[in-house]
């Protein structure tokens, strides 16, 4: 009888704090959180992530005519370098972001890869760029090409990983390599 009557008290308690406690109002809510931008340093007149490797910045700073050639290749919004990679005389791989996405999460911000070959002949090679999501589906282009491989996307690929390939005529790997996308611990 008692834990009843404790019970019946306890749920008269509940009920009368929920009347009266007032839903709150939109004027009340949070408001949703404004775009967040990555933070960036001018390289030569290119927008770099301020968390970028210094070999990232001496790549694009060397040429920023085949760096700002990327970010033609993946498209209007995508105007901030994320990373680059040189494989000797084979290939760069540049990464881009546009920089924004609605929320603080820097693990969704857009990103496209391009590996481009340098080596003046056609090779078989690819670029892969994995999200740091596991249920997200890597993005790949494979195939013989005289320029580059990409352009590939992922909505959410920062701290992702990009993964580079290319082999010669005779089927030697002259490039194997695994980055990880953006300044990521």
């Amino acid at each position: 009888m008692k834990t009843a009557l404790r019970l019946g008290v306890a749920a008269m308690a509940v009920t009368g704090l929920m009347t009266a406690v007032p839903a709150a109002s939109a004027a009340e809510r949070p408001a949703p959180k404004e775009t967040e931008r990555i933070q960036t340093v001018d390289v030569n007149g290119i927008e770099v992530d301020k968390e970028a490797t210094a070999e990232t910045r001496r790549i694009i700073g060397a040429d920023t005519v085949a760096a700002t050639a990327t970010a033609n290749v993946c498209g209007s919004g995508y105007t901030i370098s994320t990373g680059a990679w040189r494989y000797s005389t084979y290939g760069t791989t540049y990464t881009w972001t546009n920089g924004t996405t609605t929320g603080s999460s820097y693990y969704d911000k857009p990103i496209c890869a391009v590996f481009f070959n340098d080596s003046g002949y056609t090779k078989y090679m690819g670029v892969r760029l994995s999200s740091n999501y596991t249920a997200d589906a890597p993005a790949q282009d494979f195939g013989a090409y005289g320029s580059y491989a990409g352009p590939v996307y992922q909505k959410r690929g920062y701290c992702g990983t990009v993964y580079s390939y290319m082999e010669d005529s005779a089927g030697k790997v002259l490039v194997d390599n695994v980055e990880t996308v953006g300044s990521c611990n």
